[in-house]
């Protein structure tokens, strides 16, 4: 299957003018945009502008705010309570994550939690935030059913992801991780894609193990650790879903095919400032120091470099940013039929090799 090459920048730019076409503001449909096209750049392409259609045709239904409303319900000096407003999650998730950085940095530390939004894309870009302003960021989301509880096959939780991230004198330290084997986003691009998947990442409805993306679409993706995975996955569900006062479980609407209801996904943010537990460069200093002795380490057969969290990700972005965002021609093509579906000029024919 053909790749093509794009410059992050004028990906970006295209995606965003499609956004403004349902009416989000410029600067909104911009930190969208920015959201997925980041997404791509680290190589999370399951999180990335593939989604640009689903997400165009629910604000075109009028199933998400296509303007960014934040409601406080509830605000102490180290947390709060905040209602989306159905906005895009993505628009929500930074506006909300801000606050929390604000918050933290007189109280030293602070707990968000938010009801009514819609999907954040990649938990990443938060975690980030927090980070460039030498905090400790963590964020989690739920989701509709991926998952099914340890035991069963019939899914119940979602693939509910949770990042942490810390500042270092170099890059920052970031996991993003969903409490299953695989993203259920992967199994739909595969699908996508008409791609197999590995087994051992999904199952079918009926519980039986499948390479066939579609039909693991339809069942269930197998928790990490079994019920480890499970565990957190529903935990996630409690925090972000019941506490926030958002919807949980089977209870919450499907962003693929339910074009009536809200979605009412709950998220948490959660923000530590470092310099009101101890100087900041002691902690950079001693998180550098676990970096080192990490990458000294022994290797095992055929292993070159031991890793941090994060590490592939910012490797991979940076290559990105200067060969281009590799689009499968699935995508691009879909990303042109959507230029010409909303009128808006096919930038994307240029491609950076």
């Amino acid at each position: 299957m053909e790749t093509h090459y794009i410059n992050w920048m004028v990906l970006r730019e295209y995606c965003q003018k499609l956004l403004e076409t349902q009416g989000m503001p410029e600067d909104e449909a911009l930190i969208t945009a920015d959201s997925l096209v980041e997404a791509d750049l680290c190589g999370v392409e399951s999180h990335g502008v593939s989604r640009m259609t689903i997400y165009l045709k629910r604000l075109e239904e009028g199933v998400v705010n296509p303007v960014c409303e934040i409601k406080v319900e509830r605000e102490y000096p180290g947390s709060a309570l905040i209602n989306a407003c159905n906005s895009m999650g993505m628009v929500a998730g930074i506006r909300i994550m801000q606050k929390c950085i604000d918050k933290a940095k007189e109280s030293g530390s602070c707990f968000i939690a938010v009801n009514h939004s819609n999907h954040f894309g990649m938990a990443f870009y938060y975690v980030k935030m927090a980070t460039q302003q030498n905090m400790v960021g963590i964020t989690m989301t739920n989701a509709p059913p991926n998952i099914a509880p340890w035991g069963s096959y019939r899914p119940y939780m979602g693939t509910n992801p949770v990042a942490i991230g810390v500042p270092t004198n170099e890059e920052p330290i970031i996991l993003d991780m969903a409490p299953s084997v695989v993203a259920m986003g992967k199994v739909i691009l595969a699908a996508k894609l008409g791609n197999s998947i590995p087994e051992g990442w999904a199952l079918t409805a009926d519980g039986r193990p499948t390479t066939d993306a579609s039909e693991g679409m339809k069942g269930t993706v197998l928790p990490i650790g079994g019920p480890k995975g499970y565990g957190i996955a529903l935990f996630v569900d409690i925090l972000c879903g019941i506490l926030s006062g958002a919807q949980f479980g089977p209870y919450l609407g499907n962003m693929w095919n339910d074009f009536t209801n809200p979605q009412n996904l709950g998220h948490v943010f959660c923000c530590i400032d470092i310099s009101k537990f101890l100087p900041l460069e002691i902690f950079k200093e001693k998180v550098g120091q676990i970096k080192r002795d990490i990458k000294a380490l022994p290797k095992n057969p055929g292993v070159d470099i031991i890793f941090m969290p994060g590490e592939i990700e910012w490797t991979r972005a940076m290559e990105r940013r200067e060969k281009g965002v590799p689009l499968s021609d699935t995508v691009y093509k879909e990303l042109k039929q959507l230029g010409e579906k909303y009128r808006v000029g096919f930038t994307l024919c240029k491609e950076e090799k």
